[in-house]
């Protein structure tokens, strides 16, 4: 199943518990995947986009051994 909703920053913001001013921050210096979709001149990413690239994150990848 697909989750199609938009995100704003402040979605994105909640879902990985920053402030939405880090979530601007992270787009500023590459770090966010390319806005799905925009609108008014404002960005918005489907949530699946978002647990995808939460998932890939260094800090959220599974962890081997013990």
């Amino acid at each position: 199943m697909t989750d199609r909703r938009l995100w704003s920053y402040k979605d994105i913001a909640a879902h990985i518990r920053v402030q939405p001013d880090t979530v601007r921050s992270y787009r500023k210096h590459g770090l966010l995947p390319p806005p799905d979709h925009v609108e008014g001149g404002k960005p918005y990413w489907y949530a699946d986009t978002i647990r995808a690239w939460v998932a890939s994150r260094p800090g959220n990848r599974p962890r081997g051994g013990r």
